[in-house]
């Protein structure tokens, strides 16, 4: 989402001007909302077809590797693409991960989820969609870049299920139940990630409807 979905606490955050506080600032200077969506649409297709090719991770996972991908996607949009946010976002009530603890928060995420997990060799469904469920949760709530936090995390889905011999997850029913997967997001916070593993197994079941 391009826009200012989640609402910034910070006067770092700065919109592109003539964007109507819509988009946030670009360097290619893009002020329609729609046109922004569809440009991180595209270069996320891009990334996806160069990740899921040649310079497939069939090895153990870094924090480093999620903010590199998230810098080859967003890199000629915004000069911070890469980089960990330093503004403090909310969805309405819902606060993410304080800015200033995100270093620590990621380093405990890369060696407690990234290292345990990864490579997602010789796993079945259910090792799998617990391994990813407890990644995507922990991610989400950390919230680690100023934009693009549910796609990274949808993409470092797709890996882990790729390294474990299966395809890319199928979100349909993510995506049209949001209350349920918000809510699921928001059981992690209490190290309950039964209601997003139950997601996570359902969207690789689709993949074989």
């Amino acid at each position: 989402m391009s826009s200012n979905h989640y609402r910034a606490r910070s006067s770092q955050a700065e919109m592109q001007p003539g964007s109507n506080a819509q988009v946030l600032r670009n360097t290619p200077g893009i002020t329609d909302p729609t046109q922004m969506d569809e440009a991180e649409l595209s270069l996320l297709l891009q990334l996806y077809e160069w990740l899921m090719g040649d310079q497939f991770p069939e090895r153990r996972l870094d924090v480093a590797d999620l903010m590199e991908w998230h810098r080859l996607w967003l890199g000629n949009l915004y000069d911070w693409a890469g980089q960990v946010r330093s503004v403090n976002l909310a969805k309405g009530d819902f606060h993410f991960a304080v800015a200033a603890q995100i270093p620590r928060l990621l380093a405990e995420f890369e060696r407690d989820c990234l290292h345990c997990y990864t490579p997602c060799e010789n796993m079945d469904d259910d090792a799998l969609a617990e391994a990813i469920a407890i990644c995507h949760v922990e991610l989400v709530l950390i919230h680690p870049v100023r934009e693009g936090n549910g796609r990274l995390s949808r993409l470092l889905a797709d890996v882990m299920a790729v390294q474990a011999g299966r395809g890319p997850l199928d979100y349909s029913r993510w995506d049209a139940d949001k209350t349920a997967y918000f809510s699921a997001i928001q059981c992690g916070m209490g190290r309950d990630y039964a209601p997003m593993r139950g997601l996570v197994s359902v969207a690789l079941a689709a993949q074989d409807a």
